[in-house]
């Protein structure tokens, strides 16, 4: 998964459970959207069950596949394309979890001593 603080997190239409990586980099490209841009595309399964994320690692294109055994993702309302997230809540959503209900600290830096 990408390194950096958030994660730009892009949820894709209707569900696609059958297409390969090929085939979500396709749709991808359909929706206008550049595959190659380092954000996720995530694709959920009709029945909330499933998820894959496809990604741009910098030397190839990943693709992510999750389904959960006895619950659903939490998915965002129709009519939102776009999410964005902190890699906690990314890994929360992929855990089967509320990824809604996690919140990220403000931390103060440490000041230097010296």
């Amino acid at each position: 998964m990408p390194r950096s603080g958030f994660v730009q997190f892009r949820l894709c239409g209707a569900p696609h459970n059958r297409k390969g990586i090929d085939g979500l980099v396709a749709l991808v490209r359909d929706a206008g959207s550049d595959p190659f841009d380092g954000a996720l595309y995530v694709f959920r399964a009709k029945r909330a069950d499933r998820i894959k994320i496809v990604w741009w690692d910098g030397s190839g294109v990943c693709l992510y596949l999750k389904r959960l055994e006895k619950a659903k993702f939490c998915w965002p309302r129709i009519g939102h394309h776009r999410v964005q997230m902190n890699p906690t809540q990314l890994m929360a959503l992929v855990d089967g979890m509320d990824w809604k209900r996690v919140r990220t600290v403000a931390v103060k830096p440490p000041e230097i001593v010296g």
